[in-house]
């Protein structure tokens, strides 16, 4: 891939970026924008409301405004509209539990030189291994992504004839509910850790599912996928796998598959050249933090892997989508 000029301000820049990033999640934990989202305050009154120090609240205010999320007038701050859409925790496009879910992961990419010295994860694992604020904010934060995504992935997709869906890893069922709305006769099942049922049953039941969509808790490595289903959605599921755990993943899907299903594989896709697009290159790295063996895939390594697997048809769909996002498809022989 070609590279981008740089200059000495672009690299320290990029060096301290952290910084803006950093004031974005400690705004989000401290909950500065709900109560600045329908009234305009000090930032001594927004301190005695949040029970913090009046120093540093002034300070973190005046940075938040600085970046251009708080509106600043006088000594008066209150939330710009786009703040007040995605930042308070009470707008139904809340993204919070994405940024949470990014400042639990600050930690692990500070050692990021000791993960590449030596190969494997620094990081414990979200599914497994990690406290009940940080799974809220990773389940729920997977939650806040396929929101602004799915809507742009699932009316694109034909299941028409198809009746049962597979969302393998569904995390809270957000794609499953998607695919369910806009087919009103397909019905699903979220297959994923006991861990993440009270969030997907949370989930299904806020948008009246409950009684389509269904969940089944287990460990798809370890166990096998009760079928038969004519597709299965697997969204971000294979990079946390290197390749043999991605082939028993594929295997098992496609044994559950009746004669003729559907799969579909999103992922952050790379380049076959693995150098771009950036997002995928820099997601790979979070994966050597985080898991003994995940990696991003590129397109030709996905079709091959699914190939393998005995799924046929195989091609890329036509989809813009953020951060080197992509959906592969194929079907499973009629004969095997």
């Amino acid at each position: 891939m070609e590279g981008k000029p740089w200059s000495p301000a672009d690299l320290l820049q990029l060096s301290g970026g952290y910084w803006s990033a950093c004031a974005l999640h400690a705004g989000v934990k401290l909950d500065v924008f709900t109560p600045l989202a329908d009234r305009a305050l000090a930032s001594a009154e927004l301190a005695e409301a949040l029970k913090s120090d009046a120093r540093g609240v002034a300070m973190l205010i005046n940075a938040l405004a600085a970046l251009g999320l708080l509106a600043k007038k006088g000594d008066i701050y209150t939330d710009t509209p786009f703040a007040a859409e995605f930042l308070c925790r009470t707008s139904p496009r809340y993204l919070g539990h994405i940024i949470l879910h990014h400042h639990h992961l600050i930690e692990g990419w500070a050692h990021l030189d000791e993960a590449v010295k030596g190969g494997g994860p620094i990081r414990k694992r979200v599914s497994h291994d990690v406290g009940e604020d940080e799974r809220e904010s990773f389940e729920m934060g997977m939650f806040n992504l396929a929101m602004q995504i799915a809507p742009r992935i699932v009316p694109r997709i034909d299941l028409s004839g198809r009746r049962r869906l597979l969302d393998l890893g569904g995390g809270p069922g957000t794609y499953a509910i998607h695919f369910c709305m806009e087919n009103p006769d397909l019905t699903a099942v979220v297959y994923d850790l006991p861990t993440t049922r009270p969030f997907a049953e949370r989930t299904i039941d806020r948008f009246g599912l409950t009684g389509r969509i269904a969940f089944a808790d287990g460990d798809f490595i370890a166990e096998g996928i009760e079928g038969p289903f004519d597709v299965a959605w697997l969204s971000h599921i294979l990079h946390g796998e290197g390749p043999e755990g991605c082939a028993v993943i594929l295997k098992k899907v496609v044994s559950a598959l009746e004669p003729g299903g559907m799969i579909l594989v999103q992922e952050f896709i790379l380049d076959d050249s693995l150098d771009s697009p950036l997002f995928p290159a820099l997601f790979s790295l979070n994966m050597l933090i985080g898991t003994p063996s995940g990696q991003a895939y590129s397109e030709g390594e996905l079709i091959n892997m699914l190939a393998a697997a005995g799924v046929g048809d195989l091609k890329r769909l036509p989809l813009e989508l953020p951060n080197g996002a992509g959906v592969i498809a194929g079907t499973v022989a009629r004969e095997r």
